[in-house]
């Protein structure tokens, strides 16, 4: 696969010895940034096209039934929290990630720049489709997805050069997710602890156990139920079942988790310290859950880089996915960060 630079395909190249035919890209365009921002924020990860169906209920094995309507948004866990942070931020996003040399490339880049993401990191993969997914959405906002991962999947570079591991060093925090290779966000990760800058890792995205290497190197761990419980081995049913999965994580060696808990709102656990809990804050009407969470991290990980307290964070983060959810689709649902300091001032 070949990958192209969107913008700037004049820079320094990734060392890539056993593929000499493939052109390889940077993770970051540095002639033509500014000095790394001590309080700016890294997304890697995915982008997909999001192609919505929406259905009664699911299909029966076997079973062929007709949706009401059907469209196509961009999407994908890296792309979805990229915007969300560039609307909530007061600082610099940069997205590094890999699309298709296709229409829904086409489509994520707009959205991403439309959304005021710095893109010098997003790069087209010749051969390979966009990835995309598609989002079943059921009546109340309920929602299941089918992942192709595509061009987020292929295309990237066996290691990073010096050059983009400063920038990685000089963010203020990275985010992210496993929509792409571990090896990419290992490599990321490495990186960004070697100068202290705080990894978050959302545990969306593919279902493999979690690389011990990547694992060790994550200073936040942001999973929903389900993969706490997948992750874990144990039930995450009531709040004392994830208490004690949480307690297996830290055996694990993560000594804080953001734990996204659907209706029943989210709870951050540090090792050491009895967990903050924090309840949803009700949304008039639910259209569309799709990129609720997605939305929940960014903005915790906007509120962490800006210094607010932990509590606060979690509320500014509770805030923005009540939004979220009242408009569908997951990009175009991000609210603006005036929306959601409108709301906490209202609660």
């Amino acid at each position: 696969m070949k990958a192209l630079l969107l913008h700037h395909p004049l820079l320094p190249l990734f060392h890539h010895p056993h593929h000499p035919t493939t052109t390889t890209i940077p993770f970051f365009s540095l002639s033509s940034s500014p000095s790394p921002n001590p309080s700016s924020i890294i997304v890697v990860g995915s982008a997909n096209a999001d192609i919505y169906v929406e259905i009664p209920r699911l299909p029966a094995p076997g079973e062929t039934i007709s949706a009401a309507t059907g469209r196509t948004l961009p999407g994908g866990k890296g792309a979805n929290q990229a915007c969300c942070a560039a609307r909530l931020s007061l600082a610099p996003v940069r997205f590094l990630g890999r699309v298709g040399d296709d229409a829904h490339g086409g489509l994520l880049e707009g959205a991403l720049r439309g959304c005021g993401v710095r893109m010098e990191g997003l790069a087209r993969v010749v051969g390979a489709p966009t990835g995309h997914a598609v989002v079943m959405l059921q009546p109340g906002g309920e929602n299941s997805i089918v992942i192709v991962g595509g061009a987020n999947m292929l295309g990237w570079p066996e290691r990073m050069g010096e050059e983009e591991k400063e920038v990685v060093r000089g963010a203020g925090a990275v985010l992210l997710q496993r929509e792409i290779p571990d090896a990419i966000n290992i490599q990321v990760a490495e990186a960004a602890k070697s100068s202290g800058v705080p990894v978050i890792l959302d545990v969306g995205g593919v279902e493999t156990p979690i690389p011990k290497e990547l694992l060790c190197l994550v200073d936040i761990l942001s999973p929903n139920e389900t993969e706490l419980a997948r992750l874990t081995g144990m039930p995450t049913e009531a709040f004392e079942n994830i208490s004690k999965a949480v307690k297996k994580c830290h055996e694990m060696g993560v000594k804080q988790l953001l734990v996204k808990l659907g209706e029943k709102g989210s709870a951050l656990f540090v090792e050491g310290e009895e967990p903050i809990r924090q309840p949803i804050i009700p949304a008039a009407k639910v259209l569309d859950t799709t990129g609720a969470g997605d939305t929940f991290t960014a903005a915790f990980t906007v509120a962490l880089v800006e210094g607010k307290p932990k509590k606060e964070a979690l509320q500014f983060a509770a805030a923005a996915a009540s939004l979220c959810v009242q408009v569908k689709g997951a990009i175009p649902s991000m609210p603006e960060r005036d929306a959601v300091m409108q709301l906490l001032e209202s609660l």
